[in-house]
């Protein structure tokens, strides 16, 4: 339920609804706003009966919102939310951004190379995995602490902040020390615990939609994170699975325009992990943005062919400098104006 107040009512008046809901055995939590402030009603499994509420000094109106999500949602929070990692802007009315570097952190020369390579290409994140959820037990699972202390490296290098995925809730306070963004990704989406420790963090997460999770089931998650009190979640797309076997997944641009319409959060796109294919990357890349898209993630690697892991959908140097090049004609035209100089 969300309780829309007056344009002029008073703190003691929003105090009072606070109180009221507190009262019903619910959480309050108050949303500020340009012109007025409205209380969100949290806790609730079922109808709330409105009926103490609505006659309340200062109260305008009351929505029953029936999605399991609402801090997350548009009827909430109606203003976009600008995420910030490290003075790199993420959401609605920024240049989007471009998020790149190797599937996974293999050595200091590997990915200091490519994060050099990436800065002057003109990206704005360094991604890289220390931590790698493999499909097969045998294969390369990441330098996991040591792969952590590298990327740092390479950010620190290039001047770029880093990105990086977290597996695990016990994980989460070493790799916060490391990252500037923390990856949540599709596999661990529906990782309640893990969701609710990234959420108790000041850092903020990239959240990545499960594999097979439907729109509504990853803003529910999203709502887990914003629950324990971090709005800073940026959501992102990366393809879902379903019965085509010609890419790696099914890269679904509708959901763009369609979160932004549902929820306040910025939405990004993964085109390497949705195609499989490195030559499906650079024109996806770019119907991201035409879709909307806040950003891009892109994997880049210094000699695909060796990569340990994600090899055939990672882009070479030369392959990434032409991508860029593409993108900065295409945020001109689509109207972002002057680009950063790479």
């Amino acid at each position: 339920m969300l309780i829309v107040m007056s344009y002029n009512a008073g703190e003691e008046e929003i105090d009072a609804v606070v109180k009221a809901v507190e009262e019903m055995g619910y959480k309050a939590k108050p949303i500020p706003g340009g012109e007025r402030t409205a209380i969100g009603v949290l806790g609730n499994t079922g109808y709330v009966d409105d009926v103490i509420i609505r006659d309340l000094p200062g109260v305008q109106e009351v929505i029953h919102v029936s999605k399991p999500y609402k801090l997350v949602s548009r009827a909430f929070h109606p203003q976009s939310s600008i995420i910030n990692v490290c003075g790199v802007e993420i959401g609605e009315g920024c240049r989007p951004v471009v998020a790149a570097g190797p599937c996974a952190v293999e050595s200091e020369e590997q990915i200091v190379k490519t994060a050099l390579a990436v800065k002057a290409a003109g990206a704005d994140l360094l991604r890289g995995g220390a931590f790698k959820p493999r499909t097969g037990p045998h294969t390369f699972q990441g330098l996991r602490e040591e792969g952590l202390r590298l990327l740092a490296l390479a950010g620190k290098e290039s001047g770029l902040p880093i990105v990086t995925e977290v597996m695990s809730p016990e994980s989460v306070g070493i790799v916060a020390e490391y990252a500037d963004l923390l990856q949540v990704g599709a596999r661990n989406m529906q990782n309640f615990d893990l969701l609710r420790e990234v959420g108790r963090i000041e850092k903020p997460v990239l959240l990545k939609r499960g594999m097979s999770a439907t729109i509504e089931e990853f803003l529910a998650a999203a709502e887990y994170i914003l629950a324990e009190g971090n709005p800073n979640v940026i959501l992102c797309e990366r393809g879902i699975r379903t019965f085509e076997t010609a890419t790696r997944n099914t890269l679904d641009l509708s959901v763009v325009p369609l979160i932004k319409e549902l929820s306040h959060l910025p939405i990004m796109v993964d085109p390497s992990h949705a195609t499989g294919k490195r030559s499906l990357v650079p024109p996806m890349s770019k119907a991201a943005l035409v879709a909307g898209a806040h950003g891009i993630l892109v994997e880049v690697h210094p000699e695909p062919e060796k990569a340990l892991s994600d090899g055939p959908q990672s882009l070479t140097f030369q392959g990434f400098d032409k991508l860029m090049e593409e993108v900065r004609k295409l945020n001109q035209f689509l109207g972002y104006g002057a680009e950063k100089d790479a």
